[in-house]
């Protein structure tokens, strides 16, 4: 089979493709894998029994089923949806937005994948634009999201220690530069895979930058505020026009319905409108009228504050206290400050292996993590260890499943390192 340059790019090994052949042969098997690498949301019971009246509600409405499942909706999205979330959150926060500020997508991955080529690539007469992130390590589903070859910049983080086995990444805006071929600014808040959350003031500092530019700052709100709001420090949602707030519907416990939310100026959503219906025809209705209601009655945000991030954070707490019980002080090992999501960025300076090998042990003995090297778009290969000893794991799981995961990944640390030892006594024995 001949393909061209988009289909050799698009069919090529990918991080994001990897990690879901993973988890779908792992599902396929019926091994007893337990899953820890994926992104799935857990199954929130107050979540799942709202969104089962809402569903069976429609069922009995003729003119509501016709809506789900008989009509196609307009490129920008399903209308009733967006004008609810615009009233919503001009109440809420007095953004004045208007409809005209709001589209959906078929997921915030496919937003990601239009944004991303709409304002980087080649822009004609040998100028080509970079996506700039600011804040490296990123999302895994970016790496691969550009048409054109080189698309990301990114630029190490500032590290600092917050606790005996804990650290954050900050933005090191000393060495962030924007120039005339950055064409945005993106960054995840929380971040996916760290769970760290960029302050008030680094978002401060990143807005301007793309306003002394006149670029875009788009933010990944897909695990943050207004909703679902897995966030467990404070932190200010933030819109204007420089800004594109992409949100989703996913971690609310829609994630098979596919909805992504993107916030912008005017002339940004027409174009996403303009490339949905080339893509797409048209989004899907499912989730948007699923979550409608919500919207429109204000629950969105009480059930996504009061509901879904205690039930995350509690989730975050016992997974931590489980791998701090089971690893102790028996090496080095720091867990980045967990502020949001429903990840676990666990770091293992010099461990012996690759974060890539680790993955591989662990596979074979029953867990499935992410190996950290695959979250850093845009960095160019050097010798920085540091992105070859970190793993993402979720805790969003079962919580005796989650615990037993933690503990096998504890052990496995802790049997690389007797092996290295091991290995290091018997040279020295016959040198």
């Amino acid at each position: 089979m001949k393909l061209s340059a988009f289909g050799r790019k698009f069919t090529a090994d990918a991080g994001i493709t990897s990690l879901m052949d993973d988890l779908g042969n792992a599902l396929a098997s019926g091994d007893d894998m337990i899953m820890m690498g994926g992104g799935n949301p857990g199954q929130v019971p107050e979540m799942q029994h709202r969104l089962t009246e809402i569903l069976t509600d429609m069922t009995r409405d003729p003119e509501a089923m016709n809506r789900l499942v008989g009509i196609y909706d307009p490129p920008q999205g399903e209308k009733q949806f967006i004008a609810s979330l615009a009233t919503l959150l001009n109440r809420e926060y007095g953004w004045e937005l208007g409809e005209e500020n709001i589209a959906l997508t078929n997921g915030s991955q496919a937003a990601f994948f239009m944004l991303f080529n709409m304002f980087g690539g080649d822009f004609g007469e040998g100028v080509h634009k970079h996506i700039l992130l600011p804040l490296a390590p990123e999302y895994i589903g970016y790496a691969d999201a550009g048409i054109a070859p080189e698309l990301f910049r990114a630029v190490e983080p500032e590290i600092s220690f917050t606790g005996a086995h804990e650290f954050k990444y900050r933005v090191d805006f000393d060495a962030v530069e924007v120039t005339g071929e950055t064409g945005a600014i993106c960054v995840s808040r929380p971040t996916n895979p760290t769970g760290n959350v960029v302050t008030d003031e680094e978002m401060a500092r990143l807005e301007q930058l793309a306003r002394s530019h006149d670029i875009p700052l788009i933010v990944d709100g897909a695990y943050g505020t207004p909703f679902p709001s897995l966030l467990y420090v404070d932190a200010r949602p933030r819109w204007n026009e420089q800004i594109v707030l992409c949100l989703s519907l996913s971690k609310l416990g829609l994630p098979a319905a596919r909805t992504g939310i993107v916030i912008a100026a005017p002339e940004i959503i027409k174009a996403l409108s303009g490339i949905n219906a080339i893509m797409n025809l048209a989004t899907g209705s499912f989730g948007a009228m699923l979550a409608e209601p919500l919207v429109k009655s204000g629950e969105i945000l009480s059930l996504s504050r009061e509901v879904v991030c205690p039930f995350y954070h509690a989730k975050m707490k016992r997974a931590v206290q489980v791998f701090t019980d089971a690893l102790g002080d028996d090496c080095r090992w720091y867990v980045h400050k967990p502020e949001g999501a429903m990840f676990l960025w666990l770091w293992f300076p010099d461990l012996p292996v690759s974060s890539l090998e680790l993955y591989q042990r662990l596979k074979r003995r029953g867990v499935l993590v992410v190996s950290g090297h695959y979250f850093f778009p845009g960095l160019p290969e050097n010798d920085w260890r540091h992105r070859h000893e970190c793993i993402r794991v979720t805790y969003s799981q079962d919580d005796d499943r989650v615990a037993a995961g933690m503990r096998l990944i504890a052990d496995e640390v802790r049997n690389i390192w007797a092996e290295h030892q091991g290995s290091s006594a018997s040279s020295r024995l016959t040198s």
